[in-house]
C-alpha cells in the first residue's frame, strides 16, 4: 500500500486491512518518496489524470505555470515524484487487485471475496 501515514483515507484503509487481518507493506510517500514504478503502474491502469490529485491543497497552491506544464503521463509523474502529496491515495498494488483511493464498500466487497 502506498500513501501518507496521516492521510484520513489511508488511515481508514489501513484500519480496514488490519481488522480483516490482511498482511501488507506500507510505503509512506513522505518518508520514502514516490516509487516511480508504482506511479507508472497506477497511471497505466487508471490514467495519469486519476492518479494526480487535483482536489487537494497541494495542487491549489501550485502556480499556474506548473499546473499548465502537466500535459501527459511523463509530466504528471515527474510532478508527483517531486510533490508526493499530489498522488491520490491510497494505492494498492502487488495483489490480485489494483486499487486507487479508498471506497469502504468496494474494498469490503473485494475483501469478502478474498480478492485482495
Amino acid at each position: 500500500m502506498y500513501g501518507i501515514r496521516n492521510c484520513d483515507s489511508v488511515r481508514k484503509a489501513r484500519k480496514l486491512l488490519d481488522e480483516s487481518k490482511v498482511e501488507y507493506n506500507f510505503h509512506d510517500y513522505k518518508k520514502n518518496g514516490a516509487d516511480e514504478n508504482a506511479l507508472i503502474e497506477a497511471c497505466e491502469r487508471f490514467g495519469w489524470d486519476a492518479v494526480l490529485n487535483k482536489r487537494g491543497t497541494t495542487w491549489r497552491k501550485l502556480d499556474d505555470e506548473t499546473k499548465a506544464g502537466v500535459t501527459d503521463q511523463a509530466s504528471a509523474i515527474a510532478l508527483m515524484a517531486q510533490e508526493t502529496s499530489l498522488i491520490k491515495r491510497p494505492f494498492i498494488t502487488g495483489g490480485k487487485q489494483l486499487l486507487l483511493g479508498f471506497d469502504a464498500s468496494l474494498w469490503g466487497e473485494i475483501l469478502e471475496k478474498g480478492e485482495l
